[in-house]
């Protein structure tokens, strides 16, 4: 009787990969960094276990957005006093915090628990095309268009 392979965080061989935004929606483009950060890309997958990789944005800034989200999609966050809600658009934290986009973007894709957590910690994202992890080698992920 053959055994079922139970995969376990030693198994795991992280990688670094590069991603540049430029031209690319958001939404497609959250859904493939969220894949790579979850791990599904590699044959040892398994739910429970962080087997994922690192991930670095680059030019985060020069994402697209279809439609009219630039002005019609926003973010939300609340100081918790009464009334204290705050809202800014795509297009103005686009200006100001790109990076955020992204970030924001892949965490709605990841698990909203522990690893969860874990996982959005692998994700760099940057504003321009510098940054500052040439040290750990990152190869570039081929994109699905």
């Amino acid at each position: 009787m053959e055994r079922t392979h139970a995969t376990k965080v030693s198994e795991v061989n992280r990688e670094w990969y590069v991603v540049d935004a430029t031209g690319q929606t958001l939404g497609r483009l959250a859904t493939q960094i969220a894949s790579i950060l979850r791990g599904k890309h590699k044959p040892l997958y398994v739910p429970y276990l962080d087997t994922g990789d690192f991930v670095v944005v680059i030019n985060a800034e020069k994402i697209v957005a279809t439609g009219n989200k630039l002005e019609d999609k926003f973010y939300y966050r609340h100081s918790n006093y009464p009334g204290g809600i705050k809202s800014v658009s795509l297009r103005r934290m686009l200006e100001t915090h790109p990076e955020r986009v992204i970030t924001f973007a892949v965490q709605g894709m990841l698990p909203k628990n522990r690893l969860g957590r874990k996982l959005i910690g692998k994700l760099k994202a940057y504003a321009g095309a510098e940054h500052p992890h040439t040290a750990q080698q990152p190869k570039a992920f081929p994109l699905q268009k």
